[in-house]
């Protein structure tokens, strides 16, 4: 709770406090400088200016507006004029126009708009001695409905800043772990912490220390009051009946001397194969010039650290804003416990090891899979992850409706159901897609398939989980007698086969209606009373069965010939796998892939598309629909459908490897000869790739990091490696996995959580709000904020682009951990 000052004597003395923070006491940055990247730069602060942009699909990502980063990590952002004291993700965010950047005055101008009320105006940031200058511009006066709404906002990160005092004009007081007070909602104004015309930040850190001057009153806000992922805000509302600079913020990031980056040493934290080559890739500040020795250490049994190799490393050049250099320590094969050590930095132990990675994947089918099951309730000795939830899915969605989650129901429903109606099968089978709890059918298709070739590639017989159907009842490390694998796959078969038994086709997805049930962050149970609802009945009544309570999750049934193929693909998969286990959902599964595919081919496709829910492209789902049916039955209809999609796999051949190889084999030595030369070509390409960055793998630079795209093409060279191994090297398949596991930018943290040493202890999982994990989770990964700023940040988990779970990246990566120990062991 802040200190009120009560005294003209106390506001004397924090007044005084504040003059001294900023001036004499805030160490000077080096010659604050705008740079050729654009952005404001001294040794130790970076400002930026509207370098990135509010999310196109997801709306706010607590990445746009003016942004500063102190010391190498990222602690405030979304300077802007917002309509909200806290805002919320799906608040209004303005339109962007454009960004003017003057070098010779040392400026950086943004200009935006928010159409509904026809309000334009700039945000514009200069240098100011050693800190930058921020003012609001307005040609016309603010909108009367604007009046006492529109405000300039910056958001601090409270991972950074709780348990650090603030320093205001008219309060101090220690930025608490946990909010107090009531948040902003109608008519209702959030607590203010701090106010005034100063603000100081952290004043007792100096790594951490911020101050912000006004020429207009500015308020502090603990946007946690109103969800879980808010920031602390500094605010200030736009005068009314003003024009020009309305604003005037000075921002001074303290910094501290010669400040550099500590190296970060990336390597697998996992460990690594005798056979396989171990580079550690070396991250160093850009005024890092000192020249030091990397060193090797073996760990003996009574803790000596045993100097096996050292040198320095190779200098490999400049990546987004760091320098790299390489360690190869390749040629020590001898089985242990190793440490990295460079200059006073040393990594956590790893081994060297010929079984590394044999267990590597069990986390995320022992624990991670499970726990994601829809439909069943989930335990784990003296915990329960969740309840049976779900069990009143689904109400036909309403025509005409965009979801905020990227889902939408064209003009009909393009299904039997009217809107509002209850739609049975829906409710067994499917995983919880991500750190939300929706069916994606895209999802759900995706983790099949890759489950199914895991299964069909390497077999895996692990058994340490008991599902049980009739009763609903899933409990971890209790062995059932069955192979884990195949349950999975039959539990996402259930949930595909369920949506043909109730539409004749798949649908886009499952998802609750109200924005307040999608933010839920407990126990997957209490999202809806589980009971079916009834719109005859009163709000609070029930029969046991059905309910008037309207919370039951939609169904999103516009009709996508994309969706539609994909689970084609995926039900003809699993049919293989569970012959033997599940004869009768197999043969369900196999004729009703087949009879799919022969009504999508009697007519032309249907193509609504909306976000990210409606399938991949077209060709692409297609030709999976086409190869797994081509594999299940060599019939002649599915060579034929393959062959019309060659011109489709020539143009994106690097989207399509695996599909090709897995289809040579029945489709004659023509085609064959077409694979290996579209292969020869990659290659070439893929070399060029490799020297983009340096650690031999593509690392995308979207709004989604790239995990997924990185284990995706690791798996496309494993098939490549067995097929042509005279054009690609095991290597490529290993560089993959060992980014996962530590050697990328920005940490060495493994990016599979409890996989590794250091790994993963704070995700986007459905526990976030306890800033913890779920066994191993993958995570996207490192987001690259433009221009040059690589981030994941392991202490705060709601940034969903760099720490949000998502299901069929955990099959992909069980696929990848198995590929790479069998061309590892396999003599």
């Amino acid at each position: 709770m802040p200190v009120r000052c009560l005294s003209l004597l106390h506001k004397c003395v924090i007044l005084g406090l504040l003059s001294g923070l900023s001036t004499s006491s805030l160490a000077k940055p080096n010659d604050l400088t705008l740079n050729d990247k654009d952005y404001f730069s001294a040794q130790g602060v970076n400002y930026l200016v509207f370098s990135n942009w509010y999310n196109g699909l997801f709306s706010d990502s607590k990445m746009s507006g003016v942004e500063l980063i102190q010391h190498g990590v990222r602690t405030a952002t979304n300077g802007d004029v917002r309509l909200n004291s806290t805002p919320e993700q799906w608040d209004p965010i303005p339109q962007f126009i454009e960004r003017k950047v003057d070098n010779k005055n040392h400026t950086v101008e943004a200009f935006l708009h928010y159409p509904e009320y026809n309000f334009n105006y700039s945000v514009k940031a200069q240098k100011f001695g050693d800190s930058i200058q921020i003012s609001v511009n307005l040609q016309d006066k603010l909108p009367k409905e604007l009046i006492g709404k529109a405000g300039f906002n910056m958001e601090f990160l409270p991972s950074v800043y709780q348990q650090k005092a603030f320093i205001s004009e008219q309060h101090s007081g220690v930025l608490g772990i946990y909010p107090n007070g009531p948040k902003e909602q109608a008519n209702v104004e959030p607590t203010i912490l701090g106010s005034g015309k100063q603000l100081t930040l952290a004043p007792e850190d100096p790594e951490h220390r911020v101050s912000i001057n006004s020429d207009i009153p500015i308020n502090l806000y603990d946007g946690r009051s109103k969800a879980q992922n808010g920031w602390f805000v500094v605010r200030s509302l736009l005068p009314a009946e003003k024009t020009g600079a309305v604003l005037n913020w000075t921002i001074t990031a303290n910094t501290q001397d010669n400040w550099l980056r500590e190296p970060v040493i990336g390597h697998s934290q996992v460990g690594y194969h005798p056979k396989q080559q171990k580079v550690a890739v070396i991250e160093l500040d850009e005024n890092d010039t000192a020249v030091k020795q990397a060193i090797l250490l073996k760990v003996s049994a009574n803790g000596d650290l045993i100097k096996k190799l050292s040198a320095v490393p190779t200098s490999w050049g400049q990546y987004q804003r760091y320098h790299y250099a390489k360690f190869d320590f390749s040629h020590v094969t001898e089985p242990g416990v190793y440490i990295l050590q460079y200059g006073d930095v040393k990594t956590a132990a790893f081994r060297i090891a010929s079984d590394v990675y044999q267990q590597a994947w069990h986390p995320t089918l022992d624990v991670y899979f499970p726990v994601q099951m829809d439909h069943v309730l989930v335990n784990e000795a003296y915990r329960v992850w969740h309840g049976a939830s779900h069990l009143d899915d689904a109400l036909q969605a309403p025509i005409n409706t965009e979801h905020f989650d990227l889902y939408a129901q064209g003009p009909t429903t393009d299904s039997p159901y009217q809107p509002g109606e209850h739609v049975p099968d829906l409710n067994y089978g499917g995983w919880y897609d991500a750190g939300d709890y929706d069916i994606r059918t895209q999802t759900q298709y995706g983790a099949v398939l890759n489950l199914v070739q895991v299964w069909e590639q390497f077999a895996p017989q692990r058994d340490n989980t008991l599902v049980d159907y009739p009763a609903r009842y899933v409990d971890l490390h209790v062995p059932d007698g069955k192979p884990d694998l195949l349950q999975q796959i039959e539990h996402g078969a259930l949930a595909l086969i369920g949506q043909h038994r109730a539409f004749g086709r798949a649908i886009n997805g499952i998802i609750v209606p109200d924005i307040s049930q999608y933010t839920h962050l407990g126990d997957g149970l209490t999202m809806t009373d589980n009971q079916i609802y009834d719109g005859t009945m009163q709000t609070l009544e029930n029969d046991g069965k059905h309910s008037g309570k309207f919370d039951d999750r939609w169904a999103f049934t516009s009709r996508s010939s994309a969706v539609n193929y994909g689970s084609i693909a995926a039900l003809t998969a699993a049919a293989r796998a569970l012959k033997g286990y599940n004869d009768a959902l197999s043969q369900e599964c196999a004729e009703t892939a087949t009879k799919a595919w022969l009504e999508e081919q009697s007519h032309a496709p249907f193509t609504f598309h909306h976000g990210n829910t409606t399938g991949g492209s077209l060709p692409s789902e297609q030709l999976k629909a086409a190869v797994e049916l081509l594999v299940s039955s060599q019939d002649q209809q599915y060579v034929a459908a393959v062959k019309q999609l060659l011109p489709e796999i020539k143009q994106n051949f690097s989207h399509y490897i695996a599909l090709a190889i897995r289809a040579m084999p029945y489709m004659g030595n023509k085609f064959k000869q077409t694979i290996r030369q579209l292969s020869q070509e990659y290659a070439k390409t893929l070399q060029q790739q490799n020297q983009v960055n340096p650690y031999g793998v593509e690392i995308t630079d979207g709004g989604w990091a790239g995990n997924g795209t990185i284990i995706n093409q690791a798996i496309n060279h494993y098939y490549l490696h067995l097929a042509f191994p005279d054009l690609f090297s095991a290597e490529q398949v290993y560089s993959g996995l060992n980014y996962l596991y530590g050697t990328h930018p920005d940490s060495d943290i493994s990016f599979v959580s409890n996989v590794g040493t250091k790994s993963k202890k704070v995700a986007y999982g459905m526990n976030r709000a306890d800033y913890s994990f779920i066994s191993g989770g993958i995570v996207p990964g490192v987001l690259l904020l433009k221009p040059d700023f690589p981030e994941n940040k392991e202490d705060w988990p709601f940034l969903w682009g760099e720490n949000e779970y998502v299901i069929n990246l955990g099959a992909s990566y069980i696929f990848l951990v198995n590929a790479v120990d069998q061309l590892l062991n396999t003599p």
